[in-house]
Order: structure tokens, then sequence, then C-alpha cells
């Protein structure tokens, strides 16, 4: 794939190139990696009451902090800026760092509803008490990983206690593998000038204990599935130093650290860390021990847990299976809007399944129960803890749907649900919702590969049935001899823009798009370049 104008720098290449993602995250990339800041990120910000930064010390070491204030302190003057006024605490690794063209990257992130952005860019005017950024590329991130957490505001009213380290004592070591939660800074500047370059600020997330200490120096964390961006690990291919900070959420105290790291892509080592594809050698040079440092706490969201039991198992195709759940206690489950998901807890269900994912829900609204259709991963230590260890009576903890990938009720415009593989599933929910009573035009259009590959295709053909304003096409990419044109596929091929410009007449709708991210850059591409305008384009990403 050509490299110009793209998205990402020569290290981020690198590793999409050898973990064969390349071709299929470029284009996806070009699309979401802008070089402003649209309306909704900057509504976003507003509201935050902190925000994630890397950046680098005097001697060029990377280190992560948080700044915080009320919700506000974070501005955005014009959609390729961003104000914050706040400074590091004292003491803090960061506290001289921001001065006029200093490479900053920022994570915003909702921890309550999981929502986050990242920001790279550059000191543009520094002040005494805050700083502007100039905005070079931003993003959105998808919610996995993250814990949810409530935060309150507590006054502090003192300087931090500082302490600085250079090794990991018992103190330091209990917390550190007690964590849940840790931000990591990294960067890259190569020659010339590219907004590929600077530093970014990423967020980790596992079970408490997925970061374990292995010397008095040395930490190892597991690198999971993700974006495929690998922002992350490829600025650590071109610049092996990082930032980590860890946050005890109770007490508000920091802990910063300063090292270099050292990748296993593919050691047997990595059998120890259920899930990972790749494991993070962390070795620490120094590290900044912040006490009572900021002005918030949290608590994790308990009270929204529910025990869900599994009342079916449903086979819907060689690789999909649906699972079906009611409460534990019988009681009514919380709603949720057709295309939002379902965050579930594996812990205790199965040999390697103390992880948490989240799964989009493919049943509709309204119906007093929660369906999840997942496929089968061989890698995937999710999906094959519910394939192979969950079975009907098995008792599992949830918290409320969430997601803001839903339809607009608001809008007259037809709809048009455009969907490859197990993609989908939100928009088998949102047909569930349309036939359920909405007057608007409605085009439902899947690509799979064949009929054994086909999930929830009985359950579609007899939603389309039931409403005379749905339209169904079913595209096969490789159809069988026992797959019948006009009754279970209607066509052959790859479902693609040119196919939407033949069905959807004048393009004239709002675009759902669900499935692999070079499906649905190819689409959203197509459908652009016809002068569908962006905000009538909306997708979802596992």
């Amino acid at each position: 794939m050509a490299t110009a104008s793209s998205p990402f720098h020569a290290g981020e290449q690198q590793v999409q190139e050898r973990l064969g993602v390349r071709d299929e995250i470029e284009p996806w990339a070009r699309k979401v990696v802008r070089g402003h800041l649209p309306d909704e990120h900057r509504r976003f910000y507003a509201r935050l009451p902190f925000v994630v930064v890397a950046a680098r010390d005097g001697s060029g070491r990377p280190w992560a902090t948080l700044l915080v204030g009320e919700p506000g302190f974070v501005r955005s003057p014009d959609a390729r800026s961003l104000a914050i006024d706040a400074r590091p605490a004292a003491g803090d690794a960061l506290e001289d760092a921001f001065a006029r063209g200093v490479d900053v990257g920022f994570l915003g992130i909702e921890l309550a509803t999981r929502r986050r952005n990242r920001i790279n860019g550059r000191v543009s005017a520094p002040g005494t008490g805050g700083f502007e950024v100039a905005v070079d590329q931003t993003f959105g991130n998808c919610p996995q990983y993250i814990h949810e957490r409530k935060w309150r505001r507590e006054a502090t009213g003192t300087t931090p206690a500082r302490r600085a380290h250079d090794r990991f004592s018992p103190e330091l070591r209990r917390w550190i593998e007690g964590a849940d939660t840790f931000f990591i800074a990294t960067g890259h500047r190569g020659e010339g000038e590219s907004p590929t370059f600077g530093m970014d600020a990423s967020h980790r997330g596992g079970e408490p204990g997925f970061v374990r200490i292995e010397g008095e120096r040395h930490l190892v964390f597991p690198d999971y599935a993700g974006n495929s961006h690998y922002n992350t690990i490829g600025n650590l291919v071109m610049d092996p130093r990082a930032g980590i900070l860890f946050v005890d959420f109770e007490r508000g105290d920091l802990l910063q650290l300063t090292g270099r790291v050292r990748i296993d892509w593919e050691s047997p080592e990595l059998e120890r860390f259920p899930g990972a594809r790749r494991l993070v050698h962390f070795e620490l040079d120094e590290a900044v021990e912040l006490e009572q440092a900021l002005p918030l706490r949290w608590e994790k969201a308990a009270g929204s847990v529910r025990s869900l039991r599994l009342v079916e198992k449903i086979r819907e195709s060689d690789e999909v299976t649906s699972f079906v759940f009611e409460s534990r206690d019988g009681g009514p489950l919380a709603d949720f809007n057709a295309g939002q998901h379902l965050p579930i807890e594996l812990e205790g269900t199965g040999q390697g399944c103390g992880v948490s994912r989240t799964y989009s829900l493919s049943n509709g609204p309204g119906q007093g129960r929660y369906r999840i259709s997942v496929k089968r991963h061989p890698q995937g230590v999710a999906s094959r803890c519910l394939h192979d260890h969950v079975q009907v009576g098995a008792i599992l903890s949830a918290r409320a749907p969430a997601g803001d990938f839903m339809l607009d009720p608001s809008s007259p415009r037809p709809v048009v649900l455009v969907s490859a593989g197990v993609g989908l599933t939100p928009l088998v929910s949102m047909l569930h919702e349309l036939v359920g009573g909405d007057s608007r035009r409605v085009w439902f259009v899947h690509g799979a590969r064949d009929g054994r590959h086909h999930a929830l295709a009985d359950e579609v053909r007899d939603l389309g049935a039931r409403a005379p304003n749905v339209r169904l096409h079913v595209v096969y990419s490789r159809p069988r001899p026992e797959d019948e044109l006009g009754r279970h596929y209607d066509s052959a091929g790859r479902v693609d823009g040119a196919l939407l410009e033949k069905l959807v007449p004048g393009l004239d709708g709002d675009f759902y798009l669900c499935g692999p991210t070079g499906f649905m850059a190819s689409v959203q591409e197509h459908l652009e370049a016809r002068g569908v305008p962006p905000e009538r384009i909306r997708s979802e990403t596992f």
C-alpha cells in the first residue's frame, strides 16, 4: 500500500506489515485519523475532569501524567487547537515540560462511559496556568479493556509528597501488580515534518495482575488485540523509551515510571498471559511517586453490575454462536438502544477465562433479554471461552448496555444497514427496532462467504418479510453448489459502494456500517466520493 499521506509513520507501518494488517488498516485509518477535531470530539474534551498527557522531560525521557480541573478546563478554541487550563502538580516529572514546540500526546477518556479519544500535537502557546496545543492528529478508540469508574472531587489542599525510586519496592510491587489500568507514553520524531510524528498517550487495561514485576527494575505486560493502528508498538520499534503511569484511583496518588522496553513477539512466554499477542518488557530508569497528587477520586461502577444466566446457546453458523441471557434473579433487565454493546465479565467460567469483553447486542430492544452473537476466533481468549466453556445455566456478570452506535430517530431519511461477516450483529438489532414500527424505507445489505458462514440468516429473512418497507440483499463471496441464488443469496461477489449505488436510489439515506475495517473504509470512501456527507455515515468497529 502506498504510504503517501499515510496517517502512520514508518514504525507503525513496519509493525502492521509484520502482523499482516497493513492493507486492511490503511484505508480505514485514512478515514478516521484526522488533522482536526470534529465538533463531537471538541464537546467531549470540554466535559472531562482530567486528561492523560504524554511528553518528554529535559533529558528526552518520556513520561505520562494526569492534568485535572473543573469540566471545561480543556477547551477547543477551533478545530485545530486545544487549550488546557491546568499544569502538572508540584514535583511531577513533567512539571516543567510544556514549553513552546514540545511534542505532546493527549488521551481524553471517560471511565464511566468507556469513551476515549487521542490527540498528538505540539505546544503552540505556553502559559503560567496552562498551555495551548496545535493539533496534528486525532482519532477515537474502541472501548475494550476499559474498567468503568465514576469520579468525584475531593479537595487536597496540600502539596503532594514526592518520593523518587530507582527500583520497585515491595509497596510499589503491590500497587503495580494490583492494578487493572495504566497509561503509557511513547513517541517518535523522524527527519523533516510530518503529522505522524510526536508523542502518544495510550491506555492499557486488564484484570488485576496483568502487569507483573519480574525483578527489582523489570516489569512485563501483555499487548492484547486492539485497533490494529499499533501506535504504541510502532513508536517503540523506532524509539524504545517509554513512560508508564499508574493511578491509585481511591487515594489520588500517581506513580510515574520512565525506562526502556523490549518487545517479545512470539516466545513461549506468551502462554503465561492468556490472550496476549505480544509481551512488552520494561526496564526501569526512574520512578516518581506523588501522594494525593489529584483532587479526584474514582470508584468502580459496581452498582451497575448484574448477574445474568445463560438460558440459550444457539449455533448460528460454522463460526458464530448466539448466547441469550436473562437476569439471574428474575428481575427486569435495563433496556438498551439498538446498536449498543454489552460489557460482560467471564471470570470463573473456564480455564483461561478471566477476561472482560464487550459484544454488540444482536436482539431487539424491549425483549427482556440480552443476546450476543459471537464469532469464535482461534486466538480469541473470550470468544473461545464462550464457545468452548460457557454452557446453558452458567452465571456471568455484566454491566449496563452502552455505546453511541445507534439509529438517529430524528432523521426522516431512509436507513441503509450495511455489514460483512459477524459485523451484522448490531445491525440485526437495528433491524428489529425498525421493523417494530418505523415507517422509514430500510435496506439491509449483508455480505458473507457462503450459506454455512451466514449467521442469523433465517431471522433476517423473517424480519424482512414482516415489513413492506424493508429490502434485503445478501451477497455471497464464494457460494457453494447448495446455496440457491434468489433463495439463500441475491448476488455473488462482495458488498461495495457500487452495489449500494444500484440498490439505493440516489444514495439517499443514513448509512450504518459494521464489519472488517478494510470493508468499511472502502464503502465509506465510495459513498463520500459520490457526495454522501460524512455525518450521514456511521460505523462501528470491534
